[in-house]
């Protein structure tokens, strides 16, 4: 007979609890090995699923970080100026804020599986296209569409989380998922970079393509459904709405998204204006741009696994999360006294040091802010992601154009958008969270 939602939805949760557990041995416990069997084929098959969900958060830094190398270089081939091109990361941020809100709700309706695998079929096609837009006012338009359909890859993977589990175990979730996506910052730019040995920075495209499609492939083929129908809403989108207004009601989930967004805005700050403050300014190459972005990205997941198997469980996640964010604002503060010439002309590498420290201490706030918000929020997990997710890639957005509003040959702007997102985040965290008098 085949299986109810219900009882796949239970089998996934299974799959998933047994990720890191280790098989006894027959003598030692005298299980049958039959069961044993058993066991092995649910760690791999939960394996897998944390791979495909991993996959899922990654395709966003792949999508935009592979392209990084290639700013200037689109630049000079489509001939406009650094500020148009930058729109190019703008459009795809935004495509993928309003994509959440309309993925998420619709997942909380019709289940995690049909909207994430349309997404996915979208994200393929526009991407393609991508690979022959003649102008930047087209590939602006076509990367707009690539971030509304790879939306529903970042909503719902972070939904299914939700599904299958709570409290603690979600933190140390979380991590691990950082663990996975947090790859593609490292490879994505080294990819990028050698692929523009070869040909121009439109093959970054037909390589992503493929990426999509073998994506693509695995989540039709091992995704499975993790929300029953009886858990799924029926209204529409007014009930979405009405569903959304409660959750920005709570004072609590709100400071927790605003304070991620604002760190995410942080990062994106970096992401945005690092190729032409590593290339243009300090006249390094786009290999090692690609080196270095790598290196940062190493930061940022070495802290995230040290926050999910370590400080998990020993420290509160509000402790680990403000201590986070205090570091952020001192390194975008020391970066903006070195980018502003207060210590004269330092070079790269103290730069480099200070962007190594904002970006590791990401590792803290980024799945510390999700994990505390969707803990409080498991009636609507598909709205509260896509809320979380929405406000993320906004801010990001906004912050993109405004690194460059002084031109190509200083990194002030960087750094001090960068302080602006790290204070205004504490202050969200210390002003609606108001953690103190929660652990009270």
């Amino acid at each position: 007979m085949p299986e109810s939602g219900t009882s796949r939805a239970q089998q996934e949760r299974t799959h998933i609890s047994t990720i890191g557990t280790v098989a006894a041995e027959p003598a030692a416990t005298g299980t049958p090995p039959g069961n044993l069997a058993a066991t092995d084929t649910t760690r791999r098959t939960g394996l897998l699923v944390t791979l495909v969900l991993g996959g899922l958060t990654a395709l966003p830094p792949l999508s935009m970080d592979m392209y990084l190398p290639a700013l200037p270089a689109v630049t000079e081939s489509l001939h406009a100026s650094a500020a148009t091109v930058q729109l190019t990361l703008t459009a795809c941020l935004t495509g993928m804020a309003l994509g959440q809100v309309v993925v998420g709700p619709m997942s909380d309706r019709w289940g995690r599986r049909r909207p994430l695998l349309l997404g996915m079929i979208i994200y393929v096609v526009a991407t393609a296209i991508c690979v022959f837009a003649p102008t930047t006012e087209l590939l602006i338009g076509f990367r707009l569409l690539q971030g509304l359909a790879g939306a529903a890859g970042i909503v719902i993977a972070r939904a299914v989380v939700r599904d299958m589990y709570d409290g603690v175990e979600m933190a140390r979730f979380f991590s691990t998922l950082m663990l996975i996506s947090g790859v593609a910052p490292i490879v994505a730019p080294l990819i990028g970079g050698q692929v523009l040995r070869f040909t121009d920075w439109r093959g970054i495209f037909a390589v992503l393509t493929v990426v999509g499609v073998v994506l693509t492939l695995v989540v039709w083929k091992w995704l499975h459904e993790t929300l029953p129908p009886q858990d799924r809403h029926n209204g529409g989108i007014g009930d979405a709405l009405r569903t959304m207004r409660g959750l920005l009601a709570d004072r609590v989930f709100t400071g927790y998204m605003i304070a991620g967004s604002l760190a995410f805005a942080a990062l994106f700050a970096y992401v945005s204006a690092s190729p032409f403050v590593v290339q243009g300014i300090y006249g390094a190459s786009p290999q090692t741009f690609s080196l270095l972005f790598g290196i940062n990205s190493v930061g940022l997941i070495v802290v995230g696994q040290i926050n999910g198997k370590i400080l998990v469980g020993r420290v509160s996640s509000d402790k680990a999360l403000g201590f986070g964010l205090s570091v952020i604002v001192l390194a975008a503060a020391a970066l903006l006294l070195m980018t502003s010439g207060v210590f004269g002309d330092v070079g790269l590498a103290p730069v480099a040091a200070g962007l190594f420290v904002l970006m590791s201490a990401m590792g803290l706030a980024m799945p510390n802010t999700n994990a505390q918000a969707l803990m409080r929020t498991k009636h609507a997990a598909g709205s509260a992601s896509a809320l979380l997710g929405t406000s993320s890639f906004l801010i990001g957005a906004v912050a993109s154009p405004l690194v460059g509003i002084a031109g190509e040959g200083t990194a002030v702007p960087m750094a001090v958008v960068q302080l602006v997102c790290g204070v205004g985040a504490m202050a969200c965290f210390l002003g609606l969270c108001r953690p103190w008098r929660r652990a009270s």
